[in-house]
């Protein structure tokens, strides 16, 4: 179940606490910032809220609330409403593991490998962690979306864990990219892990299926460049034999 509604949660919240609950609506406006108790409201108002929240949305509010503010419950709520996102995805490419692992992650140059990216700028590397900023090409706005990640590789494991730094619209988001040897090449698999803010234009479902369809086209794209450097990379081999 997700929330659907034009108003933000919070203001919603406030709502129910200014009829329900006996909110003094311009003292709330005065402090954002104040946890219910701290606006007056005592165990009997945060009973009929949790009851008011109950019936609408199903979610249990817990006694801490008290210690929220009106943000805080809104997204609490939130958060019990819509399930954080989760996607798994993965390709098998006919190239050998080592050149898989070359290619992808050599974050400077993802310009090539992904058509999603205008720019990558790479602003810390220390070990095998590479912090860098992305920009995306315009969107359909033409607005260019741009964020701070970290990304740590583990060349043993064949694994990388990566997350963004400056999140956005995302309250969190984790990548874990893996890496498997398979008949005929190596199968990379991409999974994540996130959650939406309250006030992002989409929700935690309508952002998996944004990311479950636009992986399935730049895993088509990285499978296809790669597999036409690994036949380039044999062609040579072949020649100089």
């Amino acid at each position: 179940m997700t929330i659907a509604s034009d108003r933000p949660l919070a203001a919603e919240i406030t709502d129910i606490l200014v009829t329900h609950c006996g909110l003094d609506a311009e003292a709330a406006a005065r402090t954002p910032a104040a946890s219910l108790e701290e606006l007056g409201m005592d165990s009997l108002a945060l009973l009929e809220l949790s009851a008011v929240v109950a019936d609408r949305w199903r979610v249990k509010i817990p006694e801490q609330a008290a210690q929220l503010s009106i943000a805080g419950v809104a997204d609490l709520v939130a958060r019990k409403v819509d399930p954080p996102g989760h996607t798994e995805n993965a390709i098998d490419i006919a190239a050998p593991l080592p050149l898989v692992w070359e290619v992808t992650n050599d974050v400077a140059r993802w310009t090539e490998l992904f058509t999603e990216y205008a720019a990558v700028e790479i602003l810390d590397r220390t070990g095998n962690t590479v912090r860098f900023r992305l920009t995306m090409h315009p969107d359909e706005n033409g607005v260019a979306w741009s964020w701070v990640s970290e990304r740590t590789a583990d060349p043993a494991t064949r694994q990388v864990h990566a997350h963004r730094v400056e999140t956005g619209p995302f309250d969190y988001m984790h990548i874990h990219w893996r890496y498997d040897e398979v008949p005929g090449g190596t199968r990379m698999s991409w999974v994540q892990d996130f959650a939406m803010r309250p006030d992002a234009p989409v929700d935690n479902a309508g952002m998996t299926d944004r990311i479950n369809a636009n992986s399935k086209v730049q895993l088509a794209v990285i499978k296809e460049r790669i597999e036409r450097r690994a036949a380039a990379s044999s062609g040579e081999g072949s020649r100089d034999a």
